[in-house]
């Protein structure tokens, strides 16, 4: 397998400067780290510099990454938390979503099943990308943040099945037979989890947890790949079973001791975030076509437009799992979150190319939507939330009197 010495050196580089870059600028304006790693790819890459091309090898390690986001989203997720009003209004969101996507792309899509691939896209959430970002600021177990790990949940585990049913190049009731055997291992898989079959292994887990063993570690890849390759097998997309892996482990960890379970997810989040992961947003950045998407200019055309159908399609819904007395701010602040997608984008569009379906301009289109979200709207989400916090700050302060002597 080929690989070159600046392959080895600059993605690496990226990685290492763009926490520095996100830090410095951190004083003055809070942009999410994914946009410098994907930005820098794409500098990098061959739609720029050209010190960087696609290769084999990295792409299997993005591959990689794509698939340890999606099990490090299913393992953050605490579905207790969520459940109930969030979960079902967060569900019929994207339940709405999915209508409006797909009927929306058949106005402009040269025929149906593009239309499928664009409107399945338009519904994803970019959960694994926002937990960093709702973690960072602050907002994970706020009501405001429950709410967004509802929609993101739901904007991440739908279109994976709406993509195994009715992008799989199978027919539906063939898709949704090979989707329930799915969901009948995993189930019983899950079910044992809850039961309490994982504790037996704690005690290893804890034996091994500073040692060369590293047994949890070393369970979580085989859990991942097993599921991954599950998926495979069934030609379902792997990231569903690689979402599934990390609720999975969730389950056999919950018991373990509080102390065990900290630093395993510590060591979790550095081989994911630290390691898998970028690989994966800078490669994004690498392989992006930014030659189809500057070829034509009704190409180009499509990715303001996307964006906005990006908030239409999935943010406007979205506002529904809003929390109940929500301020007009933090209902905006919802949608916006609701609408930044990129990973989902990624791999559906990846399949519309492969099948012929999707031409290279229209996915570069879709792509660049996903990263100009992931850019913009957490970041005007933030602000208006500190912005909400700010005027309720001064709100309070006037109320306050004080007395005067006399």
């Amino acid at each position: 397998m080929e690989y070159s010495i600046s392959t080895m050196v600059l993605v690496p580089a990226i990685a290492v400067a763009a926490p520095l870059i996100v830090r410095g600028l951190g004083r003055w304006i809070a942009i999410p780290l994914v946009v410098f790693e994907i930005v820098l790819g794409l500098v990098v890459g061959p739609s720029v510099l050209g010190w960087v091309v696609p290769e084999q090898f990295m792409g299997m390690l993005a591959e990689f990454g794509l698939a340890m986001l999606f099990f490090l989203a299913g393992n953050e997720i605490d579905f207790r938390a969520i459940r109930g009003r969030p979960l079902s209004r967060a569900a019929i969101g994207w339940i709405i979503s999915l209508a409006a996507g797909v009927g929306i792309a058949a106005l402009f899509a040269p025929d149906l099943p593009a239309a499928a691939f664009i409107g399945i896209a338009l519904t994803s959430t970019a959960l694994g990308t926002l937990m960093p970002v709702l973690r960072d600021s602050g907002d994970l177990t706020t009501p405001f943040g429950l709410s967004v790990l509802a929609i993101g949940a739901v904007g991440e585990f739908g279109p994976l099945l709406a993509i195994s049913l009715f992008l799989s190049g199978r027919s539906p009731l063939v898709a949704a037979i090979v989707l329930v055997l799915f969901a009948v291992i995993a189930g019983i898989a899950i079910w044992l989890a809850a039961k309490g079959v994982g504790k037996r292994m704690h005690a290893i887990i804890t034996s091994t947890l500073h040692t060369s063993g590293q047994f949890a570690v070393r369970l979580v890849i085989f859990i991942l790949l097993a599921l991954v390759a599950l998926s495979i097998v069934l030609d379902l997309d792997m990231l569903l079973g690689a979402f599934t892996a990390g609720v999975l482990y969730r389950l056999m960890l919950s018991g373990a001791p509080e102390r065990d379970a900290e630093a395993i997810e510590s060591k979790l989040e550095a081989v994911g975030y630290g390691f898998l992961v970028p690989v994966f947003f800078i490669n994004t950045g690498i392989t992006f076509d930014l030659e189809a998407l500057f070829a034509d200019g009704r190409t180009l055309a499509l990715l303001p437009i996307f964006l906005v159908l990006l908030l239409i399609v999935r943010g406007l819904p979205s506002m529904l799992a809003a929390p109940a007395g929500s301020s007009r701010r933090d209902v905006a602040a919802t949608a916006l979150f609701g609408a930044t997608g990129l990973p989902i984008i990624v791999a559906v569009t990846a399949i519309g190319v492969d099948v012929g379906d999707l031409t290279s301009g229209t996915a570069a289109a879709l792509v660049g939507a996903g990263m100009l979200s992931v850019l913009l709207f957490p970041l005007i989400a933030l602000l208006l939330r500190r912005r909400g916090s700010a005027s309720g700050d001064r709100a309070m302060t006037d109320d306050v009197h004080v007395p005067t002597e006399g």
